[in-house]
């Protein structure tokens, strides 16, 4: 009797050690928590994030010349207008002369991957610039779209 409750005493001790270990080898139910919570953050930091590599946070004034040139570059609840003085016959010349704009050549023209910095690209996130002439989505790309004064034209970062 004495042999089978030692028995029974070892059983017992392994199993409500075997126990503890699953018990510690678990996650914390709070790690969980924690871990969506960066999550969260880490996302909220991508988004804000954009305008940490803008060239410009403000509205500025370019170059010289005849031409007046007024340019919003927004990127998600933010806009900056962009006024160039120049003497370039398109949009897209006169933002490349003043490094607000940077891309790739394509069948259809300038390819804008960037605009102050910000980059879009299709490729990577399904982000890219649209481009606007006053409020009305263009036809024409950046490179090939005359100046004409008074016209507001847009770059909108667009997902």
């Amino acid at each position: 009797m004495k042999k089978s409750f030692n028995s029974f005493a070892a059983l017992l001790l392994a199993v409500l050690m075997l126990l503890s270990l699953c018990a510690c080898s678990q996650e914390n139910p709070l790690s969980d928590e924690t871990t969506a919570e960066a999550t969260t953050e880490e996302i909220t930091s991508k988004e804000a994030s954009l305008w940490d590599n803008a060239l410009y946070t403000e509205d500025k004034e370019f170059g010289e010349g005849e031409k007046i040139l007024t340019v919003e570059v927004t990127a998600e609840e933010k806009t900056v207008v962009f006024t160039v003085k120049t003497d370039e016959s398109t949009v897209g010349a006169a933002l490349l002369a003043n490094d607000l704009i940077a891309g790739e050549q394509g069948d259809y023209g300038l390819y804008v991957k960037s605009v102050n910095g910000i980059v879009a690209d299709y490729s990577v996130d399904q982000s890219y610039w649209a481009f606007y002439i006053g409020d009305d989505y263009a036809s024409t790309g950046v490179d090939s779209t005359d100046i004409i004064q008074g016209t507001t034209y847009k770059l909108v970062y667009t997902k």
